[in-house]
């Protein structure tokens, strides 16, 4: 019997500290939010850690508890922030703990991204927000798993008329035709062109192929007044310039 008893008092004993633990859980949840918060929003764009940063983008997927080793697995298995967002859904939700939710809240965050390095080009002469279009393509194609081509048509003043997404695969021939290239540059009226594609590699020197079909290009627009600006070469580990290798 006492020994029952004995057993019944370290029951009771226990059971309000493990009443507690739920409030004091969501307690300490809630306070490393409002911690992130604020830090976010009194100490601008360095005050968090990228890890941090997914930490606070998932919050909207997961109303409460710990998303911490959600963000950190993230990181660990795309290596930057930026190879996150850049990320194919399915292979973010192969992710422990990563929701369907938690892929919408990391997916809006990257077209955002987009957007904002968007608009800093549109309507502006592109000439002279060349960092304002190296950063949107950076952020547009310089984690993409596919070889992606584009075609910048420009006006006489060097605004943006179309951005044309020409196809994915290998920059040569077969991918882009410059006879192409050059009629759709005719049909609006444009005066000068900058080609765009991205190395999957990371790698964004050039081939061979990509500086002979840039001379191609500019060889048949040149007759038709359509002048080849540059092509631009994008990769996670940074851009090239065919222009300024003196390729062109």
């Amino acid at each position: 019997m006492a020994s029952d008893e004995r057993q019944t008092e370290l029951l009771s004993a226990l059971a309000p500290a493990d009443s507690d633990a739920a409030p004091r859980a969501k307690s300490t949840t809630a306070g490393h939010r409002a911690r992130l918060r604020q830090r976010l929003l009194e100490g601008g764009a360095e005050a968090l850690a990228d890890y941090e940063v997914l930490e606070y983008l998932l919050f909207g997927a997961l109303a409460r508890g710990d998303t911490k080793p959600q963000a950190k697995a993230l990181l660990a298995r795309f290596g930057t922030l930026a190879g996150v967002l850049n990320a194919d859904p399915s292979a973010l939700k192969q992710v422990k703990g990563v929701s369907e939710a938690s892929v919408g809240q990391i997916k809006i965050a990257a077209l955002v991204a987009r957007r904002m390095a968007r608009s800093e080009v549109q309507d502006k002469p592109v000439l002279g927000s060349w960092q304002a279009l190296l950063d949107y393509l950076a952020i547009d194609m310089a984690h993409l798993t596919v070889e992606r081509v584009r075609v910048l048509y420009l006006n006489a003043k060097n605004r943006l008329l179309l951005d044309h997404h020409v196809g994915d695969g290998t920059v040569d021939e077969a991918a882009i035709h410059p006879r192409e290239v050059i009629k759709r540059g005719l049909d609006l009226g444009a005066s000068a062109l900058i080609l765009v594609h991205n190395h999957p590699s990371g790698n964004p020197q050039p081939s061979q192929a990509d500086i002979q079909i840039t001379k191609r290009i500019a060889e048949a627009g040149r007759p038709l007044g359509i002048m080849v600006h540059d092509h631009v070469i994008v990769g996670s580990e940074g851009h090239a310039s065919l222009r300024a290798k003196g390729l062109i």
